[in-house]
This record gives structure tokens, sequence and C-alpha cells, in this order.
């Protein structure tokens, strides 16, 4: 009974040492991956924003951009430092396992070499056959063979668990050592990224002591350009209410005193709008590649503290000649030739609405159906920075949403 108990505790163990194995191996992968996906976004970074040294950029537009880079490489060395401290953990949880194992092998080894020494003793006294021979009866004949054949079996079972926990071992020390290397490469990388952010960190400081020379001029230089944003961000409301009104306007639904702000939905359009909703956070990159220069919302200026900016949508910046694409089915119902010379296109998803803001060359007309993904036009690229932003936003009605909380990953 006693060794019953011993094995089923050692079952028990293993299945929650697996369970726990498997649960530090998912989340090492979740991290791997999140890695790999910083990694490539400082790529892009790289690629975007840092393509060319002898581009002429302001002072206010370097900063910026190196802070882009600076924060991705915090990033990165915050997501490597927690792969490392989980193999740390998984390291110690496996030197205790190959402590438990070795025990137990000791202990195995020890109760098979009692065993053998046991049926040696016993094959010395009398032979097997004279052993059958003595019995008193055939039942008691039958009973010591079939004792004999149970004591062979369970020899052979404590040889065969021998054998198991013995590969067991020399699987968790091959794993040990694989773990340990991981760990160590992880930590030559970290220091690699270390180095590199401390030089940046100092690049950036230079710069910022030059902005701060003239700090008045660039929060200036900031609250022109909110002005201007904010004046954008007029039109594009205006234009979004006008479409609803318009369309209430052709519908069965009363419309009262003032303006509507939302669309009267057919139920064609009810489904659609129900699809989209049911998509949220899972909706494609409005660009096939490309990076966040700025986010939804109010933002404090990092450098300038004293300065905030707000955005109705986000900039993504990406490569010159990108096609800007759908990020769901719709139906283009604008498309707006702005003040400074670019286009705005405008697609209806049921009461929703995205908005793709700068483009060049659109390659779609009001009145199209468009579907998930396909390309609407090339976005343009701005000649005195070199740069290809794209602004994205999304509209509920004529109520603004954050796009990041709509597309995978943003």
């Amino acid at each position: 009974m006693t060794n019953w108990r011993i094995i089923i505790t050692v079952l028990f163990c293993v299945l929650i040492g697996s369970v726990s194995v498997e649960a530090q191996s998912k989340k090492q992968q979740e991290l791997e991956a999140k890695r790999q996906q910083i990694i490539e976004e400082i790529k892009q970074i790289n690629s975007l924003l840092f393509k060319t040294r002898g581009e002429k950029k302001s002072v206010l537009n370097q900063v910026e951009d190196l802070d882009q880079r600076i924060r991705a490489t915090e990033n990165l060395i915050r997501v490597t430092n927690q792969q490392a401290n989980l193999l740390t953990r998984e390291i110690n949880d496996n030197l205790r396992k190959i402590e438990s194992l070795r025990d137990e092998l000791k202990t195995l080894k020890e109760d098979y070499a009692a065993m053998i020494r046991k049926s040696y003793r016993s094959k010395s006294q009398q032979s097997r056959v004279m052993f059958l021979l003595s019995s008193d009866d055939f039942l008691q004949a039958y009973k010591r063979l079939q004792y004999m054949k149970q004591y062979a079996k369970h020899r052979k079972a404590q040889g065969d668990r021998i054998k198991e926990k013995t590969e067991q071992l020399q699987l968790l020390n091959t794993g040990l050592l694989e773990q340990k290397k991981q760990k160590q490469l992880l930590i030559d990388e970290n220091k690699r990224t270390r180095v590199t952010l401390a030089k940046e960190k100092k690049d950036q400081e230079a710069l910022i002591a030059s902005l701060r020379k003239d700090e008045g001029k660039f929060a200036s230089q900031i609250r022109t350009k909110q002005k201007e944003a904010d004046a954008i961000d007029r039109q594009i409301d205006a234009i979004i209410r006008a479409a609803i009104a318009e369309s209430n306007k052709s519908s069965e639904t009363k419309v009262t005193k003032g303006t509507v702000e939302t669309f009267a939905l057919t139920a064609e359009a009810k489904a659609l709008a129900a699809n989209f909703s049911n998509n949220k956070g899972k909706l494609p990159w409005p660009v096939e590649k490309g990076v966040v220069i700025r986010r939804y919302g109010n933002q404090r200026h990092p450098q300038l503290p004293n300065v905030t900016t707000f955005s109705s949508g986000v900039e993504i910046a990406t490569e010159k000649s990108t096609n800007a694409r759908a990020v769901f089915d719709g139906v283009v119902f604008q498309i707006q030739k702005t003040r400074q010379g670019t286009k705005a296109v405008y697609i209806r998803h049921g009461s929703y609405i995205s908005v793709y803001y700068n483009m060049d060359k659109v390659t779609v007309k009001t009145g199209d159906k468009v579907k998930t993904k396909q390309a609407i036009g090339t976005i343009f690229t701005n000649g005195l920075s070199g740069k290809t932003v794209l602004k994205f936003l999304i509209y509920q009605n004529s109520t603004r949403m954050n796009p990041a909380d709509w597309v995978y990953r943003m």
C-alpha cells in the first residue's frame, strides 16, 4: 500500500510540474512573439524615420523621431528582462525537479538492488521447480506460480521505471543547458541594447538642450500645427454630420429640430454595423506596413511639458508610394480635396465610418463598394520631410473613436 501511495504522489507531482512547465512555456512563447514584434517595430522606425542621414529635419522632428525609437528600445529591454526572469524561474524549477528525480532514482535503484539480492538468495536455497513441487496441493502450487510471475513482472516494472526516470533526468539536464544558453543570449542582447539606448539618450539630450534654448519658438510651432489639425478635424466632423443629415433626409425617419447625429439604418446597414462592431480589436491595419508615430487623444510633449496636443486619430508612417487600404467592407461616401492639396477618403460601414486622410492618388470613387484590405489609393509623401504619413480616424456616427481599440495590435 505504501508503494502505491509513493507512486501516486510522484505521478501527481509530475502532472502538476508538467502543467506548470506548459504554462511557463506558453508565457515564454508570448513574450518571444512580443519581443520579435518590437524588434520589427524598431526596424520600421529606422527604415521610415531614419532612412536618409542627409535628410534635413527640424530639431523638433529629430527629437520626436528619436523619442519614438527610444520608447521602442526601452520596451524591448523591458520585455527581454521579463523573458530572462521567466527563464530564471524555469531554470530553478528544473533544478528542483532534477534533485527530486535523482533522489527518486536513488530509491528505485536501492529497492531494485534489494530485490535482486533477495531473488539470488531464494535461487541459491532452492530452485523454482522445487519451490513449486514442494507445494501441498495444486492450488498452492498455482498460487506460488502466480506469485513468481508477479514478482518477475514487478522486477521488470522497477527496471522500466529506472530507465524512464533516467531518460527524464537526461532530458531535464539537456533542457537546463539550453535554457541557460537562451538566458545568456538574452542578457548579452540586453547589454548591447542598453549601450545603444545610452548613446541615443545622449544624442537626444543634445537636441533637447537646443530645443530649450528656443522653447518659446518651438512651442509656438507646435501650437500652430495643432490649430491646423483642429481646423482639419472640424472639416471632417462637418462632412460626417452632413452625410448623416443627407442619409436621414432620404429615409422614413422623422428628423427633429437640430442636426441629427446618428444614421437611420436599413436592415443591411444594421447588419454591417453589427459585423464591424463584432470585429473590434481585429480590424486590419490601413497600411500593409507601418508604425504609429502619433496616438489618439491628448498628449503632453515629452520634452516641452507645458505643451499639450490632441490627435483625433492615429498617424502612421509608412514607405513611399504605399497604398492605403480599407479596414472593413463598406461604401465610399465622400472623397474630400483638402486645402493642402491632398485628399481624404471616407468609407461608411453601417453606422461606423473610417477616414483615410493625406492621400495622394485615389483609386476609388464615391458610391463604390469596397472590401476589407482593398487598396483605395496611394498616401502622400511630404517633399520637405520625406515622410509618408497616413492620418487614420474611426467614427461611430458623429462620435470619434480610438482606432487603437479597433485595429489588431495597434
